[in-house]
């Protein structure tokens, strides 16, 4: 009788193992979750929201990223604007990618809350902030979608891509919010 009582307890000490091992890799490669902080992704992203991250998906133009601070020991949260190569204006409120006119409308709530003649993103070119004409090779340049108020490239500089920890697919996060990010 003890022997099968010792038997079942390692059955079930052994498939906990697994589970965990399975949980580990997947956060270690797969996913991961994480939370915003701050307001600088007002209002798509809070303060407080819990998202998950996917570490395997592409990153493309306009995406929301988690990545190591470049000035601090924290993970920011910010939208991808530019790749290597891609040169960066703000002119009047209106984002111009490698001379592009690109339609932000992941701002537009925001850009309807200002009164007539005032910015949500004061103009820059790339060559102003960095001293750069293009993004150069390994590196991405992020801004925050609360631009009034975001720490991003317009103030820390590029990021280099090894930062990236990944791509915000889904947030957990306050119940009400919960699902996927587009």
């Amino acid at each position: 009788m003890e022997n099968k009582v010792v038997k079942e307890l390692l059955s079930w000490l052994k498939a906990l193992l697994v589970a965990v091992i399975i949980v580990l890799l997947c956060r270690h490669f797969l996913i991961t979750p994480s939370v915003v902080k701050g307001e600088s992704m007002m209002p798509n992203l809070e303060n407080g929201d819990r998202i998950i991250l996917s570490k395997i998906s592409s990153i493309d133009r306009f995406d929301e990223i988690a990545f190591k601070a470049p000035d601090s020991n924290d993970n920011y949260v910010k939208r991808i604007i530019g790749f290597p190569g891609d040169t960066i204006e703000m002119k009047d409120d209106n984002l111009y990618i490698n001379g592009k006119l690109y339609e932000e409308t992941y701002l537009d709530d925001s850009k309807a809350a200002l009164s007539d003649g005032q910015k949500l993103t004061n103009d820059f070119t790339l060559k102003e902030l960095t001293g750069k004409e293009q993004v150069p090779e390994g590196k991405i340049f992020v801004l925050g979608d609360n631009r009034r108020v975001s720490k991003d490239s317009r103030e820390f500089g590029f990021v280099d891509e090894d930062a990236v920890i990944g791509d915000v697919k889904m947030r957990i996060w306050p119940i009400e919010s919960f699902g996927i990010i587009k």
